[in-house]
């Protein structure tokens, strides 16, 4: 059956092997961190995988699995393993990052003697903050160390089970090797892994018996952007459910939950449970901004106090235990309704929030258009600007008129007389591309975007139409379509030195992750916001 799909299968593999020799190093050299990230990027990007599989109608997903373990015995472990990580395994439409990043903080409070891996994904400025231990990501030194010795396995072994199969993998299958080589090198006390794409094809899936599973929320306009019904998207994330193994979600549309429950009978968890959130935890201030990380939270809550059943025995009576407050208190996940104050002017403040969605945008503006956060200061004294792009054949026109639909309403609920329509002073409508060169930090290289598309700020000019249609009356002069991240930010600096300018600058940023990180690299937020 695998040789009637070779020929689907052919675009992502044949650039996967064209690829692999373009970076080869001499058995003694020494290699850094640049090496590592430069060989990362030669391998196929991860938006190259995800056009391959839609254009094989989705088959190719059912021998991801059976490469990735393919690969995993080429560097040599077998999938028992990784039992060996003690996982926490998550996957959600929305949340999943934030929930793994509570569960991670919680399980550290609970147990400061144990080292805990945290493995997620996308990174904002440097891969290596996809592999973290103890919260903090792996050092340069230890990423270019796990990565060499995981190409250099593969680069060994290149007996193959299926002919078909590329000598090196694509990039995120890379990256959870190197992330499982680390953690078990390492000896990690717990995992939290959380998956890439979907459940039941992903790479992180292949973890035998993971101590506990959870489902984070099934956002409903992922529905229409990916083209699947909630059903196929409720299968999937049920694919990480294993026999003999509790299983956790949250409150879903009915359609959702009915499947994910007949994917909990179908794997034969041992249990499944919909967690919803206690009164305790309705008093607890969360270290993750946004009146939606409330279901997040109560989801790490539910897996971690499992988790600590299983993995040690240890049970709590109390509601909600000690150190599990503190967890959540003190959990951080950069670029998720992030508030950072500038280090190099102290009048601007940056709202970062990587939202790409209708139902996350929505989240994003309550959060921003509040007490809290944006409205702590009077409008009179401030100039507010929006950095925005959006990328993967999202609607920009829906996602703009959301947000202002949204910030209306959140002026009229914080009975402010301020019209939505001039919230914002500036808007700026940029690409992901870093620097003004036309090139990106090497961490943050992606070949998501046609060349051509980008040359032209296609996307970039048509948020800006919509913008305009939108707002009739916005002035002209106020709307920029630039090229890259750094033209972006020299807008900002700008709009802070001019000598009528108020006394502060207020920047949201969002649409997209990587737009996300693209700013922190070039504002020179990383110390205050990673």
């Amino acid at each position: 059956m695998r040789a009637l799909f070779s020929p689907l299968l052919s675009l992502s593999r044949s650039l996967g092997r064209t690829l692999y020799h373009r970076t080869s190093f001499p058995a003694m050299t020494i290699r850094s961190y640049s090496d590592a990230v430069d060989s990362l990027n030669s391998l196929q990007s991860n938006a190259a995988t995800l056009e391959a599989l839609r254009a094989s109608g989705g088959r190719m997903g059912e021998f991801a699995i059976p490469e990735m373990l393919e690969y995993l015995e080429r560097i040599g472990y077998s999938p028992e393993d990784l039992n060996r990580l003690n996982v926490i395994h998550v996957t959600g439409t929305k949340g999943k990052g934030s929930t793994s990043a509570f569960t991670d903080s919680i399980l550290r409070r609970t147990n400061p003697d144990w080292k805990v891996g945290l493995y997620t994904s996308p990174h904002l400025v440097a891969v290596r903050e996809r592999i973290r231990i103890n919260g903090v990501p792996i050092s340069e030194d230890q990423f270019s160390q796990y990565f060499f010795e995981v190409w250099d396995r593969l680069d060994k072994n290149t007996s193959r089970k299926y002919p078909s199969t590329s000598l090196k993998p694509a990039y995120f299958r890379m990256v959870t090797l190197v992330a499982f080589h680390a953690f078990l090198s390492l000896k990690v006390d717990a995992t939290i892994l959380e998956v890439g794409v979907g459940g039941t094809y992903d790479s992180t899936n292949i973890v035998p018996k993971p101590v506990v599973t959870g489902v984070t929320s099934l956002g409903l306009d992922h529905v229409n952007v990916l083209g699947k019904t909630l059903r196929e998207i409720a299968w999937q994330k049920g694919g990480i459910f294993k026999k003999g193994v509790p299983a956790y979600t949250v409150t879903q549309p009915e359609e959702g939950m009915t499947m994910l429950k007949e994917r909990a009978e179908e794997l034969k968890a041992s249990s499944f449970e919909v967690v919803t959130p206690t009164p305790e935890l309705e008093n607890v201030k969360l270290g993750l901004a946004g009146h939606h990380q409330i279901m997040n939270a109560a989801l790490a809550v539910a897996m971690s106090r499992k988790f600590f059943q299983l993995r040690s025995s240890t049970t709590f009576e109390e509601p909600l235990p000690e150190s599990f407050i503190e967890g959540l208190k003190n959990a951080k996940w950069p670029g998720r309704c992030q508030s950072v104050s500038d280090p190099k002017s102290t009048g601007t403040t940056w709202f970062l929030d990587g939202a790409h969605t209708i139902e996350s945008l929505n989240a994003c503006i309550e959060w921003l258009v509040s007490p809290d956060a944006a409205l702590k200061v009077p409008d009179s004294r401030l100039t507010r600007a929006l950095i925005f792009n959006c990328t993967g054949g999202r609607t920009g026109s829906a996602l703009l008129g959301t947000m202002l639909a949204k910030i209306g309403e959140q002026l009229k609920a914080h009975s402010s007389d301020k019209d939505g329509s001039n919230f914002f002073d500036h808007v700026i409508f940029c690409t992901n591309v870093t620097y003004s060169s036309g090139t990106f930090k090497s961490d943050l290289t992606t070949h998501a975007i046609p060349e051509g598309e980008l040359a032209a700020l296609k996307t970039q000019k048509e948020l800006a139409s919509a913008w305009s249609v939108l707002l009739p009356d916005f002035p002209a002069s106020n709307i920029h379509v630039l090229p890259s991240v750094e033209s972006a930010v020299k807008v900002i600096r700008e709009l802070e030195g001019q000598p009528d300018n108020k006394e502060k600058v207020q920047v949201l940023v969002t649409g997209s992750l990587h737009l996300i990180g693209g700013v922190i690299e070039v504002a020179g937020l990383s110390d205050v916001a990673l």
